[in-house]
């Protein structure tokens, strides 16, 4: 690649082209998982959706394998060369309350839709985090926190524009091109770079939420009584469950301090009154720490995980469960409870209700009749991303007597995230109708710094 073709690269791009060293490449490559970042041989930070045209096209041209990034939560395989296309200044937000839609650009956050939407008495089906870009989240298949409720963002998906490794910016709906847009609802970016999205919204203004915080040590039943009382919610009772050892900080509210605590998260859509008494059995089950439950404004739902929202090291894995017996506790609580060898962060997602029911265009996003989610994180902070990888492997190998496949969205990076792994994330026919689309959208594999689906035969550029 030689300086002219750079400079003809940039001269059709709005936004910023960017070369290693040049003011502003680090800040540009970095995301939110700061255990990973891209090495690119040249940066494109998209204004418009025309610079991902120019992008894609110089990239086959010169053969160049394409990543895709926003917030950087969702990182999979780090860029060493190839092309970035950075997407953070398409950030448009509209919505349409007749119609009940969003319209966004591929650089948007959550916390914006949220926003936007509830101005007119709507809200996204938006996960826990309010910072995450909303097209990758949706693209991965979208755990919405009202999931049970509304089910999965992705089914909500009206249209979108996407350029293909050909070149082209498509407008891509369900009757228009069935097939394609079925594969990137789930299938992420393997079939190319969406660059706006258009999707329904819920009529929610507000729901009771927030946590109940317990000490595990003091209350070792925690987890069987959430499963047990799991079983018995209506669909409007959305919750999840995670193990968190906080450290001894000043920052940390007090009763938390230095305790391994469990914090049960709320987002229930029917009346205060009656999530009150859906959840006393809970409060029945130890003391507890803290209490947070409230009837809140949905703008607030952020408030229910409180997801920090600095940028950080870790390491991850995620299997969607098919049961969690008293064996698959066990084996959580013996791997990752009070005494697991490093500080790792578990989360259990209660699935079911509408999460399970099949959408109305056919899509990519499996696994629907798992029972729950579970998602594990470890923070590289004092620990090498070998420890914390072996520390996944070993756990999530005593739970595959449980596990159905795995969640994208929730995926880690490096050896977490090659084809192997990515396969688990879709049912066997599911990927073989993938790998058959992406060699008839992508038969060089031009887009595959990702959860790659290769194609059938893929022969790399």
């Amino acid at each position: 690649m030689e300086r002219h073709d750079i400079e003809a690269l940039a001269a059709r791009i709005e936004g910023p082209v960017l070369l290693p060293g040049q003011e502003g490449f680090e800040d540009e490559r970095t995301g939110f998982n700061l255990a990973v970042r891209h090495c690119p041989e040249v940066i494109v930070g998209a204004a418009r959706a025309e610079d991902v045209v120019a992008a894609v096209a110089f990239a086959a041209e010169h053969g160049m394998p394409v990543a895709v990034q926003n917030t950087g939560h969702g990182f999979s395989v780090a860029a060493e060369d190839g092309l970035l296309v950075t997407t953070r200044r398409m950030a448009a937000v509209r919505i349409d309350p007749e119609t009940r839609s969003a319209y966004v650009g591929a650089g948007a956050r959550i916390e914006q839709v949220v926003t936007e939407a509830a101005r007119h008495g709507l809200a996204p089906l938006n996960g826990s985090a309010p910072h995450v870009g909303v097209v990758s989240y949706i693209l991965g298949g979208g755990l919405a926190l009202l999931g049970r409720s509304h089910g999965w963002a992705a089914d909500r998906v009206l249209a979108m524009d996407v350029v293909t490794a050909d070149g082209r910016l498509r407008h891509v709906t369900p009757d228009t091109e069935p097939e394609l847009y079925g594969a990137l609802l789930g299938g992420r970016d393997n079939f190319g770079t969406v660059t706006d999205m258009e999707f329904g919204l819920v009529p929610v203004v507000r729901l009771y939420g927030g946590g109940l915080f317990f000490d595990v040590e003091q209350t070792p039943g925690i987890l069987d009584a959430y499963r047990e009382w799991a079983a018995t919610v209506p669909e409007a009772m959305n919750s999840s469950v995670a193990l968190i050892p906080f450290p001894d900080d000043p920052q940390v509210p007090e009763p938390l301090r230095g305790r391994h605590v469990c914090h049960v998260r709320i987002a229930f859509t029917g009346s205060a009154e009656a999530g009150e008494r859906l959840v006393e059995p809970l409060r029945q089950a130890g003391p507890r720490l803290l209490e947070s439950l409230r009837d809140m404004p949905y703008q607030q739902s952020a408030d229910i995980h409180d997801d920090p929202p600095v940028p950080m090291p870790w390491a991850a894995d995620d299997a969607f469960l098919t049961d969690l017996g008293g064996d698959a506790v066990r084996t959580i609580m013996e791997h990752a409870g009070p005494g697991a060898a490093l500080p790792a962060i578990v989360e259990l997602r209660h699935l079911g209700g509408a999460l399970a029911r099949p959408p109305a265009y056919p899509n990519a996003v499996g696994h629907r009749d798992a029972r729950f989610m579970l998602a594990v994180l470890v923070p590289l902070t004092g620990v090498s991303a070998a420890e914390a990888n072996a520390f996944l492997a070993l756990l999530f190998k005593e739970l595959e007597p449980w596990t159905s496949g795995r969640f994208l969205n929730f995926m880690g990076h490096g050896d977490t995230a090659d084809p192997d792994r990515t396969r688990t994330a879709y049912t066997e026919d599911d990927h073989q109708r993938l790998t058959a689309l992406k060699a008839e959208y992508d038969p060089q594999n031009l887009f595959r710094l990702n959860y790659n689906i290769p194609p059938h035969t893929a022969p790399t550029v």
